[in-house]
């Protein structure tokens, strides 16, 4: 939390015209999705499907080098797919209204050990209500960072760098664990929580049955080629993680991203909302295989506003979400992916050392912020 609101300057009436105009953008969106935004959306998983499919068939000669660097690199631009542009936007509900049962939030299961219904819950549900307040949205530092300078250190913070690190490159675990709010469901009483049972081995079992696809069937499939198969797969789950760890930290980790109290938000009405989302998010420039690749997460700040909305739109309505921020004169934080991923370790790094000169808290707000 800064010392300094930059929304200070905005008045309630401008707040809840803000929110009428970004609600005017929705709805102009909505009222113009058809026939080309369902074509997109099947055109990239035939592609992604296809993808997977030539890929580990070259993996079948995978002891042949240039077939192992050609099936890798295609399985891990595959799974960045199926993760980012099409499981995290069906599963947001952005294709429901195509009415496709097969293209539906409420069928669809991705390759990824998190169940579908549990990251719904955690993500849709949670994150994106409770953007960026800390002790309310764990994706913000997933329960093992600090995330703000108001927030008591402990020397536990000082391998935060070393945590984000290793949560990176298995992060599909650490968002399965995430999604079972393993840290809190630890205890002795927790664990026989029938609910939480259920939804512990709900993941045990995605987790065999990914594990199972990924090293043991596609790499006894390649004969020969089983050893180099397996760290074929290995590596492009690898490359998957990091990249997808890395888009989504630059999405709220970035200097200049704000985070809120828990008190903040009590009474919050859809204008305050929004500016929360709008505060709380940031973007990433560059190509449209860029935007392609990280989901149209790049378009962090409008999928904050606007997750329900078909990704391939985010790009037409960054321009006018662009335009409100410098009509209200607010900070629209965006930037080139190295600029972004560079800001947000920085962040990392300097969260993880204890404040030069902490700040003078009240037991109540000291009491709020180390809650999480």
């Amino acid at each position: 939390m800064t010392a300094i609101d930059p929304t200070a300057h905005l008045t309630a009436e401008q707040i809840e015209e803000l929110g009428r105009e970004l609600d005017a953008i929705r709805d102009e969106v909505i009222a113009s999705r058809g026939e080309k935004d369902a074509a997109y959306i099947r055109k990239v998983i035939s592609a992604q499907r296809k993808l997977e499919l030539v890929s580990r068939g070259v993996l079948l000669f995978s002891f042949f080098p240039p077939a192992w660097l050609i099936g890798t690199a295609g399985l891990s631009v595959a799974k960045i797919m199926d993760n980012m542009e099409i499981g995290h936007n069906v599963l947001h509900g952005q294709w429901d209204w195509m009415r496709d049962p097969k293209i539906h939030s409420t069928t669809w299961e991705w390759d990824h050990v998190s169940p579908s219904d549990q990251w719904k819950h955690s993500h849709n549900e949670l994150h994106h209500t409770y953007t960026n307040v800390i002790g309310k949205d764990n994706d913000l530092g997933y329960g093992i960072m600090r995330v703000d300078e108001d927030q008591r250190w402990h020397p536990f913070h000082l391998g935060q760098p070393l945590w984000n690190f290793i949560n990176a490159c298995f992060f599909e675990y650490g968002i399965a664990a995430y999604d079972l709010e393993l840290g809190r469901n630890l205890s002795k009483r927790r664990r026989k929580n029938p609910e939480f049972r259920a939804r512990a081995k709900a993941v045990g079992r995605k987790i065999r049955k990914q594990v199972l696809k990924d090293y043991v069937i596609h790499p006894l499939l390649s004969g020969p080629s089983f050893l180099t198969t397996l760290a074929a797969t290995f590596t492009a789950n690898l490359v998957r993680n990091i990249w997808s760890h890395s888009v989504i930290m630059c999405g709220h980790f970035p200097e200049g991203v704000q985070v809120f109290e828990r008190r903040s938000i009590k009474g919050e009405t859809r204008g305050q909302w929004y500016l929360r989302q709008m505060m709380g998010s940031a973007n990433i420039s560059g190509s449209k295989a860029m935007h392609f690749m990280t989901g149209n997460l790049s378009h962090q700040i409008e999928h904050h506003l606007f997750p329900d909305l078909p990704s391939n739109r985010y790009a037409e309505v960054a321009v006018k979400v662009r335009a409100l921020f410098e009509k209200y004169e607010l900070e629209y934080v965006t930037g080139p992916l190295p600029k972004q991923v560079f800001s947000a370790w920085r962040k990392v790094v300097r969260l993880s050392l204890p404040n030069k000169k902490p700040k003078i808290k009240t037991p109540d707000r000291e009491q709020e912020l180390v809650a999480a």
